[in-house]
């Protein structure tokens, strides 16, 4: 019989923001939003402090309508270097209990706590000690979610935020994806969370009357995923050593977009994670490749290779945009765009002595 893993997802709360307020006393109480401008020329809020939410404010939104919700609003440059100092610091506490950690941005990671240093036993005391030292080493909280895979562990951490902690037995696993809304799958976005509802599929429970195939026939290669997850099968390790090879993110959105203000302000936001885990790597890529997935599920990449490194944030943002730009994407619906970095070799120029641009 296989050992149950025993996962934690640690999720910072409102991580950058939550860093500000720490270190300026003058922003604590206050809505303020790391990255944008109040100025609304293409900035997008990269996160916002908890008192910013009230008023309906969001990662992701254009600064312009963060102003509209929220008159008071403070925005605050992105400080890189203080993010990826504290997140080192939470990354020591997490190695006090277990090697077998997969960071996936400077905020949260995956630990494998099957068998931890201390011979503690129990995730839940582990996640409890580990918030705790957060708390009185840091001066910041952060949610996490137990269970027995990444999948489930990721879901739980995100239930009970700010300073949650959600544990999901072994036994709840199946009725707790059962009960999940269709929407909260990942990689559900807001028309495939249409289709399903258009075919009366509302919950995990809903998609678990289906067959793998007829999975697979409604919603493609993703059907195989739906299959296993709803089942609470998820087999993927914990990843400590994956060799860096790229650096990206993506995001898959509630609705197509349509407009490009809004494909650049997704952009924005998507180059200041990106930026960050370049910066948390110490990294400099000259390869920038955009992602894009249409409503169709149609997938198409284009990539812009430079004669030397970047990490900077307004540089990956501006050639994203004009790699968009490229694609002609007036009038097309967008379900997912993604940005990467790679070529992290030494630099050199290309041997044409000009920009490579497909």
């Amino acid at each position: 019989m296989s050992v149950l893993r025993k996962i934690i997802h640690i999720d910072m709360d409102a991580f950058y923001a939550s860093v500000e307020q720490r270190d300026n006393p003058e922003y604590r109480g206050k809505p303020i939003a790391v990255g944008g401008s109040p100025e609304g020329r293409g900035g997008v809020v990269a996160t916002c402090s908890y008192e910013a939410r009230k008023f309906g404010v969001r990662s992701a939104m254009p600064s312009k309508r963060a102003m509209q919700l929220c008159a008071d609003l403070i925005f605050v440059r992105p400080r890189f270097a203080a993010y990826r100092e504290v997140s080192q610091h939470v990354r020591e506490i997490f190695s006090r209990y277990t090697d077998l950690i997969e960071p996936l941005s400077l905020d949260e990671a995956y630990l494998d706590v099957t068998e931890d240093k201390q011979n503690i036993g129990s995730a839940i005391a582990i996640a409890q000690q580990i918030k705790q030292a957060i708390r009185d080493e840091l001066q910041l909280t952060a949610s996490a979610g137990v269970s027995v895979n990444k999948f489930v562990a990721k879901i739980a951490s995100d239930m009970q935020k700010p300073d949650g902690l959600t544990f999901i037995a072994p036994s709840q696993v199946e009725s707790f994806m059962e009960n999940l809304p269709v929407e909260k799958f990942f990689g559900v976005g807001k028309v495939t969370a249409d289709k399903m509802k258009g075919m009366n599929l509302f919950t995990g429970k809903d998609l678990k009357r289906l067959t793998e195939n007829e999975l697979v026939q409604h919603f493609g290669k993703s059907g195989r995923f739906y299959y296993k997850i709803v089942r609470g099968i998820d087999d993927r390790a914990v990843e400590p050593h994956r060799e860096t090879k790229s650096v990206g993110a993506e995001d898959t959105f509630a609705y197509d977009l349509t407009e490009i203000e809004e494909m650049n302000a997704e952009l924005d936001k998507i180059a200041i994670t990106v930026a960050a885990r370049l910066e948390k790597y110490q990294l400099k890529g000259r390869t920038v490749t955009l992602k894009i997935k249409y409503s169709d599920f149609k997938q198409i990449t284009r990539n812009h290779s430079l004669p030397q490194g970047i990490n900077d944030l307004p540089t990956i943002a501006a050639i994203a945009k004009q790699l968009l730009l490229k694609t002609e994407p007036e009038d097309k619906k967008i379900r997912l765009l993604g940005i990467t970095l790679s070529n992290f070799g030494e630099e050199h120029p290309p041997e044409t002595g000009q920009l490579s641009l497909f």
